[in-house]
């Protein structure tokens, strides 16, 4: 939005950007290599376009900016997104927004948005670089918000994710009463036929109260990850994460108990400093006991400033990767296991991209569902099979895997047809600059 205001356009691909925007993360070491292994590629592309300019930005450490210094021709701070222009020599740039998230952003579809609710944390985890990175918590205005949701939606969307490092330690700046399970109900009570989503929550912070909030608000999906990072208490302790085990598995008791055939995926390191093979087997014995339907299972590697930057590193990289491919052999047992209860039902899904005749999207319960596309005969409508795409449809669970599902379209719902507005947007350009983003 604030580069496309200054006449750059998107490019298509490198080899034709005259600006190129890396979009960093700093929480684990592989995804900081991976950068770095992008400067060669663009000192050869600056060769052929000497007027090519490129920028880090993101989650970047102190140390790895020193580390980038040379590789980037800028290193900007997010937060600072709104006098990128003048960072890049652009005449007569008047600064007209301060904060970078009330910079209304331009959705890559039609039907999603991700909008941030907070940023920074406050829990310094021993692993995690996030406080140091993006400072401590700073939420935003729920009216801000809520005025976010509210312009997405009357753009057509059918997905919003709230998105926060601790999105359930939410306070609103300007009403302290306002915490995350009241934005939660606001949200839902916003008019239009949409999904709510959220992530990430903290164990610590999650109340009985956002538990009642989930199951009594409709928009709000039947899905949660709720990262647990690791099935002993012990380790739990090292890793600084105030909770235990068995008030982990009380708390999962709670949700399902409340919110029916919600599913659940999770956050875990494999590896953290001093994890003995008994501790491992521990959070073996918690994935098999709350079966996850999915996990994202990180091995653990050093990050500078952290806390456990200064623990020994007792296991070995080998000893890792083979820790990850157990638990993730449970993981798809588990998967399996909780997707062969969907076979014969006939589930909502919002149809997200369509390929080779197939389309491909999400259940509310975050089930990635591919169908054959219907043809003319029962197409809504007549139209054309593609229409389908950012619509909430029905289909019918034949087949399952660990990680999805197969299924067959059973149409759209009467309701759901005057729910999808269009809006037409052009841009005209007068510069012939263009860029392109890497995230």
């Amino acid at each position: 939005t604030i580069l496309e205001s200054k006449n750059y356009q998107p490019a298509s691909s490198e080899n034709e950007a005259d600006l190129i925007v890396v979009n960093m993360c700093s929480v684990r070491q592989s995804a900081v290599d991976r950068v770095y292994g992008l400067i060669p590629k663009f000192q050869k592309l600056k060769i052929q376009n000497s007027n090519l300019k490129t920028i880090l930005t993101g989650c970047v450490l102190k140390k790895d900016k020193k580390k980038f210094k040379k590789g980037f021709d800028l290193i900007l701070d997010i937060k600072d997104l709104p006098n990128w222009p003048k960072y890049l020599g652009i005449k007569n740039y008047e600064l007209r927004i301060r904060n970078y998230l009330n910079v209304l952003p331009k959705y890559q579809n039609d039907f999603l948005a991700f909008i941030p609710i907070s940023n920074g944390c406050n829990n310094f985890c021993a692993y995690c670089v996030v406080p140091f990175v993006r400072g401590s918590l700073a939420c935003r205005s729920h009216k801000e918000i809520l005025k976010e949701v509210e312009n997405a939606i009357k753009n057509g969307v059918k997905e919003i994710w709230l998105l926060g490092q601790n999105v359930n330690s939410y306070q609103s700046p300007i009403v302290p009463s306002v915490d995350f399970s009241k934005l939660l109900r606001q949200v839902n009570n916003i008019p239009g036929d949409f999904w709510i989503r959220f992530t990430s929550p903290h164990p610590k912070d999650f109340s009985d109260e956002l538990i009642i909030t989930m199951a009594e608000c409709k928009k709000v999906t039947e899905y949660l990850n709720l990262p647990v990072q690791s099935g002993d208490d012990e380790i739990l302790k090292k890793m600084n994460r105030p909770y235990t085990i068995k008030q982990y598995k009380t708390l999962i008791k709670k949700i399902r108990e409340k919110i029916y055939d919600i599913a659940l995926s999770t956050d875990v390191i494999v590896g953290f400093p001093g994890e003995t093979k008994k501790q491992f087997q521990n959070t073996i014995k918690l994935f098999k006991k709350i079966k996850f339907d999915m996990a994202y299972i990180a091995k653990y590697s050093p990050r500078p400033e952290t806390t456990a930057a200064k623990m020994k590193d007792t296991v070995s990289p080998q000893e890792k990767e083979k820790r990850e491919k157990v638990l993730t052999e449970v993981l798809k047992q588990t998967a399996l296991e909780n997707n062969k209860k969907y076979i014969g039902k006939t589930v909502e899904v919002l149809a997200k991209k369509s390929k080779n005749g197939f389309f491909i999207g999400k259940t509310r319960t975050c089930k990635t569902i591919k169908f054959e596309a219907p043809g003319r005969e029962i197409s809504l409508r007549n139209e054309e099979p593609k229409n389908l795409i950012g619509q909430f449809i029905q289909v019918k669970v034949i087949n399952v895997m660990p990680w999805g599902l197969t299924g067959k379209f059973m149409g759209i719902p009467s309701r759901r047809i005057s729910t999808k507005v269009f809006f037409q947007k052009t841009l005209k350009l007068q510069g012939k600059s263009k860029f392109l983003y890497w995230a």
